[in-house]
């Protein structure tokens, strides 16, 4: 099933994890949108650089280390993603507790395994 998936954090560079999983959600099918520094294209996918509204996310799978996830605090929120993943490197517990008092699942995972064993 296709969950619309927003990689916060995206990357342009081919070596970076965000960039990889862009490519491996787009092969599994799901809708993905994505936000990085930079604007660009990563497996027909555009990265944008602004808080666009985007509806109906299922899934924000985080890029970004704590201290760069502070400014996107209330647009997750307002955003309103079933879930929130945080990938090694992101684990950020002020968010998590800001998360689950707006009734947001937090999942502690990796992205890239979840997807590699069909937990996704």
């Amino acid at each position: 099933m296709s969950k619309k998936t927003l990689v916060l954090g995206a990357s342009l560079k081919t070596e970076r994890y965000s960039n990889y999983v862009i490519h491996k959600l787009v092969e599994n099918r799901n809708d993905v949108s994505a936000i990085g520094l930079k604007t660009g294209e990563v497996a027909g996918v555009k990265i944008q650089t602004d808080f666009a509204y985007i509806h109906s996310i299922d899934t924000v799978t985080l890029y970004l280390n704590p201290l760069r996830q502070q400014p996107y605090y209330d647009y997750i929120i307002d955003l309103n993603p079933r879930r929130v993943i945080f990938n090694p490197g992101t684990e950020n517990p002020e968010l998590y507790r800001i998360l689950e008092e707006a009734n947001i699942e937090v999942d502690v995972a990796c992205t890239l395994v979840l997807l590699s064993t069909n937990q996704y």
